[in-house]
């Protein structure tokens, strides 16, 4: 029961190493853990701040790839409407191409078909011209050998020519 009623010499003796202790603590061990402390502090706080820097960074680097995908997406639909553009002109023009052309096959086929016609129509007024003369030489050689119808036909050119 003695340390439930403590007598008054343990009391001092306690209290003094107490203060004692106390004022070793307080001149050696308190500046160094109250700068412990305070350093701590500071670099919490500053683990605090730099976390608040990067959480910043980090929106300010999330915004910009953002608007570097708008972009990049703007310009894949740019390239994709030119390039539709490009093939629909280059469609276009060949088809035009093709057209001119067909059309000039179809003119230089008429143009070979009319050259064709005419050699034929030449070739069939040279058989027809080579044919009269044949036939025109056999009638007269017909008519030539009767001497009597000779001199008839030679009156006759004779007057014609006369009257011309």
């Amino acid at each position: 029961m003695d340390l439930i009623k403590p007598e008054v010499g343990l009391i001092f003796w306690t209290t003094l190493s107490f203060l004692i202790l106390l004022f070793i603590l307080g001149k050696y061990a308190w500046k160094p853990i109250l700068a412990a402390v305070a350093e701590r502090e500071n670099s919490i706080e500053s683990a605090l701040t730099k976390a608040e820097a990067v959480r910043e960074e980090m929106a300010r680097l999330t915004n910009e790839n953002e608007a570097l995908l708008k972009q990049a997406r703007a310009e894949r639909d740019a390239i994709i409407s030119e390039g539709t553009k490009v093939k629909n002109q280059i469609i276009s023009e060949a088809k035009e191409v093709a057209q001119k052309e067909g059309a000039r096959q179809i003119e230089l086929a008429r143009q070979e078909i009319n050259n064709q016609k005419l050699i034929a129509m030449a070739d069939v007024k040279n058989q027809v011209a080579v044919l009269s003369l044949e036939i025109a030489e056999k009638v007269l050689r017909k008519q030539f050998e009767d001497q009597k119808k000779q001199d008839e036909l030679v009156k006759e050119l004779l007057k014609e020519v006369k009257l011309s």
